[in-house]
C-alpha cells in the first residue's frame, strides 16, 4: 500500500501497447490499493489518503457494487507475476440495470421493452510513468468488447414484470469523459448530449420548513416508493418514444433504489469525514400522488471545507409524474420550491453550485417558468456522457432517455 508501480531497468523495456503479452485482468488487493494511492491526489483531495482508501474500500460494499457488482480492471504484462507486474492502466465498472425499447412500426402493440444490464465505466487512470504509450487505448478497446458479455449470466436481472427475457449480452456500456469527446469515441463510446442547468446556492430558510409549503424534503425512507414509481414511468416513456421513433432503439439506465443509494452512501461517507455528520435531506417532492414532481440529489466534494470550488450539489434525477400537466401554476410552483430547497442545502453544505444534467423539454420549461436565476452550460470537455451500444444499429442513432446524473460513476 502506498507504493508506485514498479520501475523497469533499461534491460527490460516496457512492452508495446500492441504486445500480445499484455492482458486485461483484475488486480490483486495489493495492486488495487496501489492504484487508489496513486489516484488520491486526483479524485480524493477532500479526504486524507487514509480516508480516501477507506472510502474506495467502502464503496465495494454498498448496494449496486457489492457481491460482484463492481469490477476493477488493469492492463498489465501477463508474463510478470501478480503484485510485481506493472499497472499500465486501470479502471472499474459497475453493473447496472437497464432498459431498451424498439418498435419496428409506429403501432404501439409492436413495442418491445427489454430489461437487461449495462455497465458504467469510471476511474480510468494511467500512472505518469506509463502515459503516452497507448496503454489506456489498448485497455479501452479490449474492455469495450469484454463488457458485452461480462456478468450477463451471473444474476437473474429480470424484473417480475419484464415483458421479455434479458438478451444474451449487455444492452450497452456508458462512461463520462473528462478529456473531451474524441479519445473514448475512438474506442467505440459515442458522445451524447452533455449539458446542465446551474443554480447558485441561496443561504435562506428552506421553504420545506414552512407549514404552508408545497414541497417537502425527501430522506432515505421515501426513496423506495419514489424509485419504484419512477421505474414504471420510465418504462412507459421508453415505449411511447419507441412508437414515435420507429426503428430507433430507445435506451435508459434504470434509476432504481440501488443506483440512487450508490450516490447517497458515497455522499454520507464524504460528509461524515468532512463535516462529522450526514445530510438528512436527499431531495424534495411536491404535489399529490399522481401529480407529483420530485428531485433526488447528492453532494460531491473535491474541495472539502477549505475550497468550496469543486463542491457541487448534483440533482441526480428529476421526475414529473404526470407529463400532461400544464407547466404553469401548480407544477411550476412545486418545482420552484424544490429548487429553493436544493439551493438552501447547497449553501448549508458548502457547495459552489447546484447542477441539473440534461433536463427534458418538460423540465426545461419548468426551469424557465420557476423564476429562479440560472444558466445553461454546454459541456465539451468534462463529464461527456458517452455510450457503447451492443445491439443492432449505430450507437449515434440511439435515443438515450433520462441521460441524467444518476447514471454517472
Amino acid at each position: 500500500m502506498g507504493s508506485t508501480s514498479p520501475k523497469r531497468s533499461p534491460a527490460a523495456p516496457l512492452p508495446s501497447a500492441s504486445s500480445p503479452s499484455l492482458i486485461l485482468t483484475q488486480p490483486t488487493a495489493a495492486e488495487r490499493s496501489r492504484i487508489w494511492t496513486l489516484t488520491h491526489p486526483m479524485w480524493g483531495p477532500a479526504l486524507t489518503l487514509d480516508g480516501y482508501l477507506s472510502r474506495e474500500a467502502y464503496l465495494t460494499t454498498v448496494p449496486l457494487a457489492k457481491e460482484g457488482g463492481v469490477t476493477h480492471w488493469i492492463l498489465t504484462d501477463g508474463s510478470q507475476p501478480p503484485d510485481a507486474r506493472p499497472l499500465l492502466s486501470s479502471c472499474e465498472t459497475l453493473r447496472k440495470r437497464a432498459l431498451s425499447a424498439c418498435a419496428p412500426t409506429s403501432t404501439p402493440a409492436d413495442v418491445t421493452v427489454v430489461d437487461g444490464i449495462a455497465h458504467g465505466l469510471g476511474s480510468v487512470f494511467t500512472d505518469e510513468q506509463y502515459r503516452g504509450r497507448g496503454y489506456a487505448s489498448r485497455m479501452m478497446q479490449e474492455l469495450g468488447t469484454r463488457l458485452r458479455t461480462w456478468q450477463v449470466a451471473t444474476t437473474n436481472h429480470n424484473a417480475p414484470y419484464s415483458p421479455s427475457p434479458s438478451p444474451p449480452h449487455a444492452l450497452f456500456s456508458v462512461l463520462y469523459s473528462d478529456i473531451g469527446k474524441t479519445f473514448y469515441a475512438r474506442s467505440g463510446w459515442a458522445p451524447f448530449a452533455s449539458s446542465h442547468v446551474e443554480f447558485a446556492p441561496a443561504p435562506t430558510e428552506p421553504p420545506a420548513q414552512n407549514e404552508s409549503s408545497v414541497a417537502k424534503p425527501i430522506g432515505y425512507h421515501e426513496l423506495a416508493e419514489l424509485c419504484s414509481v419512477d421505474a414504471q414511468l420510465l418504462r412507459a416513456t421508453l415505449a411511447r418514444r419507441a412508437v414515435t421513433h420507429p426503428g430507433t432503439a430507445c435506451v435508459a439506465l434504470l434509476p432504481d433504489l440501488d443506483a440512487m443509494l450508490w450516490h447517497l452512501m458515497r455522499e454520507d461517507f464524504m460528509t461524515t469525514h468532512i463535516f462529522g455528520r450526514t445530510p438528512a435531506v436527499k431531495g424534495a417532492v411536491a404535489g399529490a400522488v399522481g401529480r407529483r414532481v420530485w428531485a433526488v440529489w447528492t453532494r460531491g466534494y473535491y474541495g472539502g471545507l477549505d475550497k468550496v470550488e469543486g463542491n457541487t450539489l448534483h440533482i441526480l434525477r428529476v421526475v414529473v409524474e404526470d407529463e400532461d400537466m400544464a407547466v404553469e401554476g401548480e407544477l411550476a410552483h412545486g418545482f420552484s420550491e424544490i429548487i429553493r430547497i436544493a439551493q438552501a442545502e447547497a449553501a448549508a453544505w458548502r457547495s459552489a453550485d447546484v447542477q441539473m444534467w440534461n433536463p427534458t423539454d418538460k423540465v426545461s420549461a419548468l426551469v424557465e417558468a420557476c423564476g429562479i436565476a440560472h444558466r445553461v452550460v454546454v459541456r465539451d470537455q468534462s463529464s461527456i456522457a458517452s455510450l457503447m451500444w451492443y445491439g443492432e444499429g449505430e450507437t449515434a442513432e440511439l435515443d438515450w432517455v433520462a441521460n441524467e446524473k444518476y447514471g454517472w460513476c
